[in-house]
């Protein structure tokens, strides 16, 4: 089996299309094509099922990818191994994080990374924590910042920072001029929340079901952008982490109101790795940088 053929592969894994695949590696679809069914019969496998919408991996196919993506990190990680030997600053960190947190601290932690390792490149992804974690499982992110995942043996938590959770209303909201709110009386107004693999949605149904409430959840969404909105036009409750609050409070378009249930109240945020998998320089150096900017950040005061 070739490189270059096995490259071929991923490509085509990745995309679902024989055609994206090739724009995107500046070969012909037919030259391509011609890699693929060479791979198949080495095999002696079919690797992926033909529509006129693309392709889908076959499950011998799936076994491929899987340890493609393995092989390709692998390489990735040698990279950056012998470019730390000839006492490089280069690389590339996947940092995966909860949505919130690129609207807080992140932007500058980057930024001064950047000042100190301007060759080092990175790809940051926004997702849910379930996604997060799956990302670390399988290799897709080096660093990951999760919130209130549940603990997995494979995920190594490095730091963990409080984030209270309090409810988002405008300003012209029936519940504008309280100091804090119970859950039952959240539960009574029309709810903006994120879907159930959000770390925060997760939190809420825990709560809500240990006080045998049933919320009125009328928007559920993979954006926690979105429940803001919806919160901003007077008529929806949204929740946010701590870290997620700051820019739509300076605005004015929203107030936080803390929330007495002690689920809500205990939430916190993580920084996670994988377990078994060693970092790049390059990562650990950020490492060190985002923990230290965030430890930094919650020991302020406000």
């Amino acid at each position: 089996m070739r490189f270059l053929t096995l490259r071929y592969f991923y490509a085509v894994a990745k995309l679902g299309s024989i055609r994206k695949a090739a724009d995107r590696l500046h070969v012909a679809p037919s030259a391509l094509s011609r890699q693929i069914a060479q791979l198949e019969h080495e095999l002696d496998a079919v690797l992926f099922e033909r529509s006129k919408s693309g392709v889908r991996l076959t499950a011998a196919g799936e076994v491929l990818a899987r340890q493609s993506h393995r092989i390709f990190r692998d390489i990735d990680r040698a990279r950056a191994g012998i470019d730390d030997l000839r006492g490089l600053r280069r690389g590339e960190v996947s940092l995966w994080v909860i949505e919130g947190f690129v609207r807080g601290v992140l932007p500058k932690i980057l930024a001064d990374f950047q000042k100190r390792y301007p060759a080092v490149a990175f790809k940051v992804q926004t997702a849910s924590t379930d996604r997060i974690i799956e990302a670390l499982l399988e290799d897709d992110a080096d660093i990951g910042i999760t919130f209130n995942a549940a603990p997995r043996a494979e995920i190594e938590t490095i730091a963990e920072f409080p984030e209270p959770i309090s409810c988002l209303v405008s300003p012209d909201h029936k519940y504008a001029g309280r100091k804090q709110l119970s859950l039952a009386d959240i539960c009574r107004e029309p709810l903006a929340l994120p879907d159930h693999s959000f770390g925060l949605r997760q939190s809420f149904d825990r709560a809500v079901a240990n006080q045998k409430l049933v919320p009125l959840v009328i928007l559920t969404t993979n954006s926690l952008e979105l429940t803001s909105t919806m919160a901003a036009t007077g008529q929806f409750i949204a929740f946010k982490p701590a870290l997620a609050v700051v820019s739509p409070l300076k605005s004015g378009r929203l107030l936080a109101i803390p929330v007495t249930d002690i689920e809500l109240a205990s939430a916190r945020s993580s920084i996670s790795v994988h377990r078994d998998r060693p970092l790049s320089h390059a990562a650990q150096e950020f490492l060190k940088l985002l923990t230290a900017e965030i430890r930094s950040s919650k020991e302020q005061p406000d």
